[in-house]
């Protein structure tokens, strides 16, 4: 796993890296920016690109002066636009400015409020190393219409650690440098996980820059960004004598008619997820459908011909699904609330479940210990109420987490499972392939798989979201375009994903 670190506590850990590697503040910028340059090269191999470094007075503008200087000595055609916003330069900020190659080797270009804001030739690669992550407000007029300039030249814009105008930790309201690509050092921020901050992080990656081990691992955080190598810690390793019996037997309770393939979906995700038994509770409508198209489930018959009205006996099962295609009715609604009552195996609620629960939110707090909520935002917000933004909703998402005991998986870019603790954890895999009907629905059956093989339910949602995401990762990336991917090709892609998460990689 990552941590997801505050600014303030990435301000730390760099101190504590200073203190106690011992390494002077300089020669970590220094590092930094080498990381920085390394990075550029691979990119941007021709050295006749033109670089022009947006450079503000503070530690992102000396990265920046620093980022100049190696470039220049690598053979890049390198020039400076020294922005002087605030009250004067960090004392690391003046020393690299002092190391710029003299008699204009490096042309360098100072910028005030009021000025003219600069252009730059087509094709130059802008570098905004202005004001990184220490901005606490949104900006001011001039500085804000100069990132709006800047996002309106013909270049490739890219950020050191964070767009300028980005804060990391809330949203700012504000103009923001828009970059194609952004280089985060050693930890992602978690402005990086919100949708309203995409449109100018563009693709970012975190590299490490040698922060000192144990402050790393004594650092504070309540987020985390899982990785494969947690997922592959945590799945069931399947023993030579082992049989079906030991691999969880799971229920699903799921369709309605008219809507059965929501029930077939989970199925195969069920299975594709190492369910060494699943039955499959459904509507009369939905029995020939589901024995036909998913011969390796049992199947249980409701009472009722086309929607769910009665709860099957519950001994038999390690971890129940419920919501899939189920339908909203008054006897779907009471049935729902009859399983709660009666369940004593923690449930994985999703759509149509979620949808009832919000008409009877005293339900949430009779939910079996360790149960799975999964709402896309807007069941969260039919759940837990509007949000003015993507930071207040995650601080609720936080705090229902907590307050229910329960976890819950909140669905997009970036799908963030809260746990009954406090943590949030932040999937990194997937792409818009998923945006499809009947994505949600796999994954509803890879979790409640997952949960019955033993997993935690906190586990299992973070795992099953790895999982769902890399499958269509490694279709897009293999065959499919995003375009083309159906919801059903998750499953066909599942047993990939578990070896490539398993032997540590993904595609992207």
């Amino acid at each position: 796993m990552k941590k997801i670190c505050s600014a303030a506590e990435v301000r730390r850990l760099d101190q504590y890296t200073i203190n106690q590697e011992p390494i002077s503040s300089f020669d970590l910028m220094e590092r930094a920016s080498g990381v920085f340059v390394e990075w550029f090269e691979r990119r941007f191999p021709d050295l006749a690109t033109g670089v022009c470094c947006f450079c503000g007075p503070g530690n992102n503008g000396g990265d920046g002066l620093a980022v100049a200087r190696l470039l220049h000595h690598l053979g890049y055609d390198v020039r400076v636009v020294l922005c002087q916003a605030g009250k004067g330069r960090s004392p690391d900020n003046e020393a690299n400015l002092s190391r710029l190659p003299g008699q204009g080797a490096v042309p360098v270009l100072w910028l005030q409020e009021g000025d003219a804001y600069p252009d730059c030739r087509p094709g130059t690669v802008i570098v905004d190393a202005i004001f990184g992550s220490g901005l606490n407000r949104p900006l001011d007029d001039y500085w804000g219409g100069l990132l709006a300039h800047l996002n309106s030249l013909p270049a490739t814009r890219i950020a050191i650690d964070v767009p300028s105008g980005v804060m990391p930790d809330s949203w700012s309201g504000g103009a923001a440098f828009a970059a194609h690509h952004t280089l985060s050092f050693e930890l992602p921020k978690l402005a990086f996980m919100m949708p309203e901050y995409a449109p100018f992080v563009g693709e970012w990656e975190a590299r490490s820059i040698g922060l000192h081990p144990e402050g790393l691992a004594r650092a504070v955080a309540h987020f985390f960004m899982a990785e494969a190598g947690d997922i592959a810690a945590w799945l069931p390793a399947r023993q030579k004598f082992s049989h079906k019996g030991g691999h969880g037997h799971a229920l699903l309770i799921a369709g309605s008619h008219g809507k059965v393939g929501a029930a077939v979906l989970a199925a195969r995700g069920a299975l594709k997820a190492g369910a060494g038994l699943l039955t499959v509770h459904v509507p009369q409508c939905g029995y020939s459908i589901l024995q036909i198209a998913v011969p390796e489930a049992m199947a249980s018959v409701d009472a009722h011909q086309l929607q769910f009205s009665t709860v099957p006996e519950l001994g038999p099962y390690r971890a129940i699904g419920v919501g899939c295609g189920l339908g909203q009715g008054e006897l779907a609604s009471r049935a729902l609330g009859e399983l709660i009552t009666k369940a004593q195996q923690p449930l994985v609620l999703d759509a149509d479940a979620l949808n009832l629960l919000s008409a009877e939110p005293s339900w949430l707090l009779q939910l079996p210990e360790g149960s799975v909520l999964t709402p896309h935002p807007k069941e969260f917000e039919r759940l837990f109420g509007p949000s003015r933004d993507s930071f207040e909703r995650l601080n609720r998402l936080r705090e229902q987490a907590q307050r229910l005991g329960q976890v819950i998986l909140l669905k997009g870019a970036h799908t963030a499972i809260a746990c009954p603790d406090g943590t949030v954890w932040f999937n990194p895999t997937g792409n818009p392939a998923l945006a499809t009907g009947g994505s949600g629905d796999v994954l509803t059956g890879i979790i409640t798989a997952l949960m019955a093989q033993g997993l935690e339910s906190w586990q299992g949602a973070v795992a099953g979201a790895y999982l769902h995401g890399l499958s269509a990762d490694l279709a897009v990336a293999a065959t499919e375009s995003e375009e083309s991917f159906a919801a059903g090709q998750v499953a066909e892609w599942l047993g990939r994903a578990f070896k490539a998460a398993r032997a540590g990689g993904s595609p992207t």
